[in-house]
């Protein structure tokens, strides 16, 4: 019985792709369009500590960064798991 859940578990994973420029410029885009996304949305977005270049990130805190580059990462993994299992990556 056990054995049968495992060998169902094994065919029931995602198909994942290894490292390549591809998946980076996927990455890259997903962290632009969240942090661009956090821009206009966040209230407060100057709150806590500073960034050296803030300028480059829209004038955002580094609390409002992480968040909006925690954003892209997930946006950005279900992105290229999405296209792994349609076989388009």
């Amino acid at each position: 019985m056990l054995n049968s859940f495992m060998l169902l578990a094994v065919t029931s994973t995602a198909n994942t792709v290894s490292w390549s420029p591809k998946v980076a410029i996927i990455m890259i885009i997903c962290n632009i369009v969240a942090i661009a996304f956090g821009k206009f949305t966040i209230a407060n977005q100057t709150s806590g500590p500073g960034l050296p270049m803030s300028p480059m990130f829209g004038g955002m805190g580094l609390p409002a960064l992480l968040g909006t580059t925690s954003l892209g990462h997930i946006l950005g993994a279900g992105i290229i798991l999405g296209l792994a299992n349609t076989g388009a990556l």
